[in-house]
């Protein structure tokens, strides 16, 4: 969020142009480039999200803002104030000295996401078709079913036994998931096979053949075709990132 001066960011080829308390939220394993003025402030939070990812609904709920989010006035004017301010408030208590400054910064985490995700889920646009008392059960039932491919990824299934799992026909479970989570199933499905590629990549020990098998892909020639779709560069590219000098 800059504080002082315009800044630039670049994601998937894509320029988006900060303006002072733009926000703009990229999740953990999208490459980017921040390009800064020659003077001017901005404030970069960087932080964990095993935390948020262990509440219910969080983890799938970060899928929804890949490859990024930005919060302006114009884009969401309902929370924008509040978000901002949370900003700064998270800011000023990490560099505090006050006892449990850590859990009161996540707990305002915690409450930003809650707004944001909230905000994102019932932006009237998204329910178009779907009757008003069904919305939240939607919702919640699509969020489940998230939950049920994250734990699932790497294994062998398919949208046949997805849409069994949230009783609807393939044909109504997809056209919904995708109003829903603004993504197709199987596009949600390899977006997180990749997610749990990247974090086995890291790993020095296991080949790229073996990190495409236990990632859930059928091939190593797939898994390098998709990976190199998603993050623009070879698993044998992105490993060497991490590889220890």
């Amino acid at each position: 969020m800059p504080t002082e001066k315009d800044y630039k960011v670049i994601i998937d080829e894509t320029t988006y142009n900060l303006n002072e308390e733009d926000i703009l939220i990229i999740p953990p394993g999208v490459l980017h480039q921040l390009f800064a003025p020659p003077t001017g402030i901005r404030i970069i939070m960087q932080f964990d999200c095993s935390l948020l990812y262990s509440l219910n609904g969080f983890n799938s709920a970060f899928h929804m803002f890949r490859p990024c989010v930005t919060i302006t006035p114009s884009s969401m004017p309902n929370i924008h104030k509040e978000l901002t301010t949370l900003i700064h408030d998270i800011t000023s208590e990490y560099f505090s000295t006050q006892p449990f400054r850590e859990a009161s910064a996540y707990s305002m985490l915690i409450r930003f996401f809650t707004i944001l995700g909230r905000n994102y889920m019932n932006r009237n646009d998204k329910f178009l078709t779907i009757k008003k008392q069904k919305q939240h059960e939607y919702v919640d039932l699509f969020l489940n079913v998230c939950n049920y491919i994250n734990d699932h990824c790497t294994e062998n299934i398919n949208m046949d036994d997805i849409a069994s799992i949230a009783g609807f026909s393939k044909y109504h479970f997809s056209r919904l998931f995708k109003q829903v989570m603004n993504v197709s199933c199987y596009e949600y499905l390899i977006n997180r096979r990749i997610m749990y590629a990247e974090k086995l990549l890291i790993d020095p020990d296991l080949t790229i053949m073996q990190v495409a098998m236990k990632s859930g892909f059928s091939s190593l020639a797939t898994f390098n075709r998709v990976f190199k779709a998603k993050n623009h560069c070879t698993p044998k590219e992105y490993k060497a990132l991490y590889k220890i000098k």
